[in-house]
């Protein structure tokens, strides 16, 4: 699915930067609870959690791009994520809001030495006073990261 065929961006935050990802990935978001480790895994995957009888796995964003010591409060959250079948967890610094974006309104993503790969961007979203880093979450997760995953789930 490309970002023309959805224009819902779900907004959230690492770090200093937005970023937004399209809504239709999203299948809920909760607040952070304990996960059960889960050995010789990158620290980048805090581990699994049960979710009303599945087990899926926890990725912690701000660990996988660097983004200093994560701190762990009421404002983080899961955003459980349902991507070709798979369902697991991104941990995030914050939710803000959906944001409906025009396709005028998304800006390819320039060539540069950012956290994240441009291969991984859909563009940058352009509201008013704010810019959304687009993530295509499909292709970010189905990287390296989800055959980690898949190993760990299985």
């Amino acid at each position: 699915m490309s970002a023309r065929d959805s224009n819902e961006f779900l907004a959230f935050t690492l770090g200093n930067e937005e970023y937004g990802i399209e809504i239709l990935k999203v299948q809920e978001i909760r607040g952070y609870e304990s996960v059960t480790r889960i050995a010789n895994s990158p620290d980048y995957i805090k581990g699994v959690i049960n979710l009303r009888g599945i087990i899926i796995p926890i990725v912690d964003m701000r660990i996988r791009f660097n983004l200093g010591n994560p701190t762990y409060d009421d404002f983080t959250v899961v955003i459980i994520l349902n991507i070709n079948g798979r369902v697991m967890g991104m941990v995030v610094d914050s939710v803000s809001d959906v944001t409906t974006l025009a396709p005028s309104q998304i800006k390819p993503a320039p060539e540069m030495g950012s956290v994240l790969n441009a291969a991984y961007l859909i563009g940058l979203g352009t509201l008013d006073d704010r810019m959304l880093i687009l993530i295509d979450i499909d292709k970010l997760m189905s990287s390296s990261e989800i055959g980690l995953i898949e190993q760990l789930t299985s």
